[in-house]
């Protein structure tokens, strides 16, 4: 089997993180991170936010990290388990990792495999809502062997075992603090939530909720040495604009994430020579969701999910074709993103063996030819006020997003070539801390998507995308019974496509699986389920006084910041 060839050769393929200039632990006093998407939680797994998710990783850890080649790095283990060194079981149906020794929490007591066992009950648990439940697909039961072993036994043979506790997503989180915390209990543990307890190079000191989270240095890191900064503040709210000018204008922060600001503007800035912009291409592509439910008032509580039905006018598949016709992406990426961006059709843009060209057909314009396929679907202008309708109904889509300068140009440009095929659209921004926030009470997350149309940046950890394609299965669609913590936004429920992704997950040739990936992409592009844009490139920037920053489109951005030091500029 070629895959399980790949897995014999592992470990060579691991790469160990690139190191900075060595310091004493706190010897270089105070680092200041902006992120204008303030972050609303520090438990990534009642949260997909990278926002959220990124602050998390200052504190807690998973077993092994991706990092910028997207190689696996051990972080709380010693050795990546493979077939070729045993870890991993012949039949390929379980994986079992070692726990490097003398590993502490935060509070001084021992990381322990029944820790990881915990961590495993409290995403599986029922009711829970967890974010990152894909992670665990095919699980079928993870016990410690001994106190620094953990054997995670699937039901099924897993061809790429390294979901769960691999990647940003999937952290360790200590058993005694979270013990409480099961299932429906999950969102309520605020204590928690907004201060874990973690095995990482700081540890929280003040969080205030969507706007500043203060850290210092853990004492118990396994690193003596490290971190060399003694504290941090990680600032949320404003703007990208403003965000990328407080580090490379003024210097009042060290680093700034998601710099979606126009590239002319952005270079105009780094111009002034305190700072630097890094970009890196991974997975990133932001995508327009379509709602395939009624997402209006009068469904009451099924709003926006199944039970609601389907949406009045983007249920119709001629529709959903003729919105992304009419899109020009090029302009979208010479607009907003500069070399930062390339056109995409795909939701799955890399790596390159997963990327489909049957969809190249959207990276043309072609308002005439959304305007035929409209015109023969019977959506005509019956009364003459420019907005196509049919059987009564109008083509009159609310558009939402996060507040962003590049997002909202997008929308703007948008709304433009859906009024030339006769769509009227109604803009609607959020800000990020909300759109992207984890308050299941909130009527305006992405999750809830109470709106026809929303946009936004998605991805996933690391190389293999199996679990991110598991993201649009029946079972992974937001509602009132997961806490609206469900990874499948357009409500897209296709029983073949199920079925294919269960194939997936059994399939071990590499050719094999890259067929099978591409077609389930390919069939969410041709559902017009998800309408993608722009193919982005991570983009972040920070002082030139701050070393050791290698910026990571496959993990969090934070995922070396153990090793980040203070140099002269």
């Amino acid at each position: 089997m070629k895959l399980k060839t790949l897995l014999l050769g592992a470990a060579a393929a691991v790469a160990m993180a690139p190191l900075a200039a060595q310091a004493e632990r706190g010897s270089d006093g105070q680092l200041n991170i902006i992120y204008w998407q303030a972050v609303s939680i520090l438990n990534p797994y009642l949260s997909g936010g990278s926002k959220d998710r990124d602050a998390s990783a200052l504190i807690i850890e998973p077993l092994v990290r991706y990092d910028p080649t997207g190689a696996m790095v051990p972080y709380l283990v010693d050795t990546i388990p493979t077939v070729a060194n045993g870890g991993i079981s012949e039949d390929l149906t379980s994986i079992t990792w070692t726990l490097s020794e003398g590993i502490l929490w935060s509070d001084g007591t021992a990381l322990t495999a029944a820790d990881v066992v915990f961590t495993a009950q409290y995403c599986m648990a029922e009711d829970g809502g967890c974010a990152s439940a894909t992670a665990f697909a095919d699980v079928e039961n993870v016990e410690a062997i001994d106190d620094r072993t953990v054997k995670v036994t699937f039901s099924k043979p897993k061809p790429f075992p390294y979901g769960p506790f691999v990647g940003n997503a999937s952290p360790i989180i200590q058993a005694a603090q979270f013990a409480d915390c099961l299932g429906a209990a999950a969102p309520n543990c605020t204590d928690a939530n907004f201060g874990p307890i973690g095995t990482g190079p700081f540890m929280v000191s003040e969080f205030r909720a969507n706007d500043t989270i203060s850290y210092v240095a853990n004492p118990n890191f396994r690193d003596s040495a490290k971190p060399a900064f003694a504290s941090v503040t990680f600032k949320g709210g404003g703007d990208a604009a403003a965000a990328a000018r407080a580090v490379l204008e003024t210097g009042e922060f060290d680093y700034a994430w998601n710099m979606q600001v126009d590239p002319e503007v952005l270079s105009n800035m780094e111009a002034a020579g305190k700072g630097r912009v890094v970009s890196a291409f991974g997975t990133m592509v932001e995508r327009m969701l379509v709602n395939l439910t009624d997402s209006t008032a009068a469904a009451g509580d099924a709003r926006s999910t199944p039970e609601a039905g389907g949406h009045p006018y983007l249920a119709d598949p001629a529709v959903r074709r003729a919105l992304s016709m009419a899109i020009d992406r090029a302009t979208l990426v010479e607009v907003g993103y500069g070399a930062a961006g390339k056109e995409t059709c795909n939701v799955v843009p890399a790596p390159a063996i997963y990327a489909s060209t049957a969809n190249d057909w959207c990276l043309t314009q072609d308002i005439a030819g959304a305007n035929a396929l409209l015109d023969s679907a019977g959506w005509v202008d019956s009364n003459g006020d420019g907005i196509r309708d049919k059987d009564g109904v109008e083509l009159s889509i609310l558009y939402q997003t996060s507040t962003n300068a590049v997002r909202q140009d997008t929308q703007a440009l948008v709304k433009q070539w859906w009024g030339e095929i006769g769509v009227e659209t109604e803009l609607r921004n959020i800000d990020a801390a909300v759109f992207f926030g984890s308050d299941p009470a909130s009527p305006d997350t992405y999750q809830k998507f109470y709106a026809d149309i929303e946009m936004y940046t998605n991805w996933f950890d690391g190389t293999d995308p199996e679990t991110y394609m598991n993201s649009w299965t029946c079972g992974q669609i937001p509602g009132p019974d997961n806490g609206w913590q469900g990874n499948n936004m357009p409500r897209y429920c296709n029983a073949d496509y199920d079925a294919l992704v269960v194939k997936l997950s059994s399939t071990s040739a590499l050719d094999e699986r890259a067929a099978i990936i591409q077609t389930l992409n390919n069939m969410l592009m041709e559902a017009g389920a998800i309408i993608p844009l722009v193919h982005r490139g991570a983009v972040s920037a920070h002082a030139n006084t701050l070393l050791g920053v290698d910026l990571n489109a496959w993990d969090s951005e934070m995922w070396n910041i153990a090793d980040w030091t203070r140099g002269d500029m």
